[in-house]
């Protein structure tokens, strides 16, 4: 079985809340829910919660909306996707983060079928980056996910989730996926304010139509004042 589990918590650092903002009537977690629902590879979506009661709210929203979840520890992310994946007993695991709300289910589709072809540990479009941030997928295999679960010891391995693979190549296989453009200098993940602004804009711009990565584009073209929205703003590192 082919599953997306996605991570979310309340308690982001820089936006806290944000999973649950609005982004034109639906909550941004919900955003990604719904395009991820369009992939044609993914047979089962588990939003994977901590189990603080911070978080309680997370497991509401789901009941709600009728997603599958699971609960586990907030810090150690790596141990919440071991004990989600081992729960609901996937096969293959595809890894994307709540703060997408553009996640593209036809490039998700692609990178799970590279996967699938190149018969790799793990697979992803974030090794070498072309694709925007904010449209990362990650696929692996559950004895991959178990034998990184066991080995890892750092605390940024573990709320992070994959630095161990890419980090280990002698011990895993790896597999990178490119764009046919080089678009890694667009950010089109919410990380902060400025981030959720443009995020606002842009289904703002398209409502209630389904869009894809290169109508972003050409929308961005076309309103060259927004790429300076959130220019400012770095992805942290991830041992910081």
């Amino acid at each position: 079985m082919i599953s997306s589990i996605i991570q979310a918590r309340i308690t982001s650092t820089r936006l806290p809340n944000k999973v649950l903002m609005d982004i034109e009537g639906k909550p941004m977690v919900l955003r990604v829910v719904e395009r991820l629902r369009m992939s044609k590879m993914i047979d089962l979506l588990i939003l994977a919660i901590p189990d603080t009661k911070e978080n309680d709210i997370l497991e509401s929203f789901c009941k709600t909306n009728k997603i599958k979840y699971f609960r586990s520890s907030e810090e150690d992310v790596l141990k919440r996707y071991y004990l989600t994946a081992k729960h609901y007993n996937v096969d293959t695991i595809v890894r994307i983060t709540s703060d997408c709300p553009f996640i593209d289910p036809v490039i998700t589709d692609k990178i799970i079928k590279e996967h699938i072809k190149s018969k790799t540990d793990y697979t992803s479009n974030v090794i070498k980056r072309t694709f925007p941030r904010g449209f990362d997928t990650e696929v692996f295999s559950f004895f991959a996910l178990e034998k990184s679960y066991n080995k890892t010891k750092e605390k940024y391995q573990r709320e992070h989730v994959t630095p161990y693979f890419f980090e280990n190549p002698n011990i895993f296989s790896l597999h990178n996926v490119v764009y046919k453009k080089d678009y890694s200098d667009i950010r089109l993940t919410v990380d902060t304010k400025e981030d959720m602004e443009l995020a606002r804009k842009i289904y703002n711009h398209f409502k209630d139509k389904m869009f894809f990565l290169e109508d972003i584009i050409l929308y961005l073209r076309q309103k060259p004042d927004f790429s300076i929205i959130n220019k400012g703003i770095r992805q942290k590192d991830l041992k910081a």
